[in-house]
């Protein structure tokens, strides 16, 4: 009942933005019109792998030329929406803006996108961050979302199961050959946590897919600690080939 007052008197005294230009709405953790005219959401055609966008649907179970040459170590990958000028103002306000109440929204996003990855997996883990990098923002933005997606899913989370054992230099900057030299080899599973990813299939999740090389690195941590299937969905994907 004190709910039913209170929100109509919050509306007033704090009324909703939206995501990506801050102009009023009428709800919380929505666009407006112009936004979310100039995001590209992700969806079929695509490759059954990476999940990059085909220009036409080419039938069941294509492959892009990038995954054919070299299967990534994930099964599958998906995103909610395709990394362009809107979608970047989301994502950088979100990951370095402490906009961090933008989580159950893109959550949202991400399931409607990964329905059919979610529907097989059995656990949610996070891309990490190495604990300096964390202590300097506060927050990991991939477990952010992890944890909406399992509030929307009823599926458990484990953000602490992947680890990054070192810390890497910002991708940003970095060649697609460099990109993967970087973060070869700085994830794992201790040990001590192996026992919650074995035997179970994985969704891996982060929020912007560049090359691949983050989650094919944490996807081969996670397959030798004993997952049996690691799947990825992300916030957001380039539009380049993953892999």
């Amino acid at each position: 009942m004190a709910g039913r007052w209170l929100r109509p008197l919050l509306d007033v005294l704090l009324p909703h933005r939206c995501l990506g230009c801050g102009t009023l709405v009428d709800a919380a953790g929505v666009l407006c019109s112009p936004c979310w005219q100039e995001i590209t959401f992700a969806g079929p055609p695509c490759c059954e792998a990476c999940g990059l966008p085909f220009d036409y649907d080419a039938g069941a179970g294509i492959l892009c030329g990038a995954c054919a040459a070299h299967p990534p170590p994930f099964r599958r990958a998906r995103a909610a929406m395709i990394y362009g000028p809107t979608s970047r103002r989301l994502i950088l306000g979100f990951k370095h803006g402490d906009r961090t109440e933008a989580a159950s929204a893109f959550a949202r996003w991400m399931v409607r996108a990964g329905v059919e990855l979610i529907a097989e997996a059995d656990v949610i883990v996070p891309v990490p961050l190495h604990w300096t990098r964390l202590f300097a923002r506060r927050f990991n933005q991939a477990a952010l979302l992890a944890h909406a997606i399992g509030r929307e899913t009823g599926l458990p989370v484990a953000p602490d199961v992947l680890v990054r054992r070192r810390r890497t230099p910002s991708q940003g900057h970095l060649g697609r050959q460099a990109r993967w030299r970087n973060v070869a080899g700085a994830f794992m599973v201790p040990p001590r946590r192996a026992g919650r990813v074995a035997g179970r299939r994985v969704l891996l999740i982060d929020d912007v897919m560049t090359t691949g090389a983050t989650l094919a690195a944490c996807a081969r941590g996670l397959t030798r600690a004993g997952a049996v299937s690691v799947d990825v969905l992300t916030l957001a994907r380039v539009g380049a080939p993953a892999l």
